[in-house]
């Protein structure tokens, strides 16, 4: 008899054991292990694990501190203010406001040209910038920057679409108008961002919806073919200049009308974004001119999580990074080291003067490829490696960051007041341009002011406009406590996403396993590793410590203790919302 009963409770034990495990294994997540297999993209296997010198800015505290004294139109100095009142009241009734492009730029300013003369990339850029660090641009001093923004919406001219300049005779002034396609397009990328940063306000709603109309029907006359340098938004007509083709065009149109799906929930749109991404998909070469083409890999690797598309954009992400552009020979990424100086993961051309980036492509750069991972772990390794070696090598822009041998213009740093960094950073040792005369060991420290016009003084190599892109890298990018281990929000610059729970990417470079330690509130959570696709930890509070292995990444989700995990259709979620949308991949 007692034999016959330990069988039944040893029977018993195991029926429960086996209804365990039948009820779903997926519900016991901490057991579930298959990792993400990573992807490479080869230029950056080249780049250094290390980077050397090594230093890490604080772009947080550098944006906040930019937009304090470049927005203070109460600022002294010579080259000082930098903004100023233009009551030019073109496309809106209303005043708007000018930044400086470069330092001490004599074209613009009150004092020229009626102060008419200014560009979105710096106006809406820094207002991008200064709002992922937590600045109202809405209402700063009692002005609201955000409405003024609206004058580069060009209605006059009947293009409806924002512009680089608020209309063609203004553009004249800095020397040419829609000639440039990027300069069309990458303004309305911009717009549409800085509108997501502030989603209770409304008066953008007309401007966005004007854009997305102009890119549908643009992208329906193209067809598939952007093999042009440049169109007409008014007219609908595609045709070619003496700049070379820019088919990366394509990626600025799916960018605008997947962000106007997302927020007006019109499928049209939907269509448009297919449309033009796959126009940049089926290309069989590398066009990428400027900034463009890495929104193209973010969009196709979002659309593949959240439309179920198949989109492989590896040729995308190569092609941001190679240098072998057939359009504009070199443009990519840097991988070298000057003299000690690593630069790899800066972007622009790879040839010219033996490598010239610069920093508002870096910066920009940041803003679609981290929320990319987000959407396909497959990249977190690359791409934390590439932002490692990018953040580093960003600092060597900045006049008080790099040596004054390496400088154009050290006697001058003053007048940047911490804040201004030079546009570029070149490689050749000797050059001459301009009346520009130069014999300097690499990396030297430039700009290219004095090209604009030949009337501008030496600061105008320091670049306003591209500075006032910090904001991107002062919103992903946090130090944690392994030196070399840094902290990247993934949805610091995910726009018009839906909800999501707060997630970080850590990329370890060292040859050994690190234990890194962050402060996550004082709420139980549950800490998800969207890599090795499973919970490393049901409940914690405080400060969580967790290991990375070597040379591998780690890419938490925190979620509250509470929520509910489960899997429909390959995709993980806690409660209503995805934490992971390669969960069964």
């Amino acid at each position: 008899m007692k034999i016959f009963n330990s069988h039944l409770v040893l029977i018993f034990s195991l029926s429960i054991v086996f209804q365990a495990c039948k009820k779903s294994p997926k519900e016991n997540l901490f057991e579930i292990a298959n990792p993400i297999v990573q992807t490479g993209i080869h230029r950056i296997d080249s780049m250094p694990n290390l980077p050397k010198p090594f230093k890490i800015m604080d772009f947080n505290t550098l944006a906040k501190d930019y937009d304090k004294k470049v927005y203070d139109k109460s600022q002294t100095g010579k080259y000082w203010p930098l903004i100023w009142t233009d009551n030019s009241r073109k496309n809106f009734d209303q005043e708007t406001y000018g930044i400086y492009t470069a330092m001490g730029d004599v074209r613009q300013g009150k004092e020229h040209y009626e102060g008419i003369f200014h560009e979105s990339l710096a106006s809406i850029g820094s207002v991008l910038g200064a709002s992922l660090v937590g600045i109202d641009k809405s209402n700063q001093n009692g002005d609201n920057y955000l409405r003024m923004l609206k004058n580069y919406y060009n209605s006059e001219t009947k293009w409806n679409i924002i512009m680089n300049n608020t209309g063609p005779e203004v553009a004249q002034l800095g020397g040419g108008y829609a000639r440039d396609w990027w300069y069309d397009v990458y303004p309305n990328v911009m717009f549409y961002a800085v509108a997501d940063l502030y989603p209770e306000i409304d008066e953008y709603d007309t401007i966005l919806r004007s854009v997305a109309e102009k890119f549908y029907e643009a992208d329906s006359v193209l067809n598939g073919n952007y093999d042009y340098s440049f169109f007409d938004y008014a007219t609908m007509t595609p045709s070619k200049t003496w700049i070379c083709t820019q088919q990366d065009a394509a990626a600025g149109h799916a960018y605008v009308l997947y962000s106007a799906y997302q927020k007006f929930n019109d499928p049209k749109y939907l269509e448009g974004a297919k449309s033009s991404l796959e126009a940049l998909l089926n290309q069989k070469d590398n066009y990428f001119y400027e900034i463009l083409m890495p929104f193209g890999a973010y969009i196709a690797a979002r659309m593949n999580a959240e439309q179920g598309t198949d989109y492989d954009f590896l040729n995308g992400l190569n092609w941001t990074f190679d240098g072998n552009s057939v359009c504009r020979e070199g443009w990519g990424v840097l991988v070298d080291n000057w003299n000690g100086y690593d630069v790899s993961g800066l972007v622009g051309s790879t040839t010219h003067n033996g490598g010239f980036a610069f920093l508002m492509n870096t910066y920009d750069t940041m803003w679609p490829l981290v929320p990319m991972v987000r959407y396909d772990q497959r990249y977190a390794n690359t791409i934390g490696k590439w932002m490692l070696n990018a953040a580093n090598a960003s600092r060597l822009f900045y006049p008080y960051e790099i040596p004054d041998e390496h400088q154009t213009i050290p006697e001058e740093k003053e007048h940047t007041k911490g804040v201004i960094a030079y546009e570029g950073l070149i490689k050749s040792s000797h050059y001459e341009e301009e009346g520009l005369y130069l014999d300097l060991e690499a990396p030297v420290a430039i700009g290219d002011g004095m090209k604009w016009n030949k009337d501008n003084p030496k600061v105008s190599q320091f670049s306003v406009y591209g500075s006032g892109h910090v904001g991107i890298a002062g919103a992903i990018i946090s130090k944690t406590n392994i030196e070399n281990i840094l902290q990247l929000d993934l949805l610091a610059t995910d726009f018009y996403r839906g909800k999501a729970y707060p997630s970080y990417l850590y990329y370890n470079p060292n040859k050994e396993t690190k234990e890194v330690v962050i402060s996550i509130g004082d709420k139980d959570l549950k800490i998800y590793d969207a890599i090795e696709r499973k919970f490393i930890s049901q409940k914690t509070k405080y400060d969580f410590t967790f290991q990375v292995a070597a040379e591998s990444s780690a890419l938490l989700v925190l979620i509250p203790a509470s929520a509910k995990i489960k899997e429909v259709d390959g995709k993980l979620y806690a409660d209503d919302v995805v934490i992971d949308y390669r969960y069964s991949k």
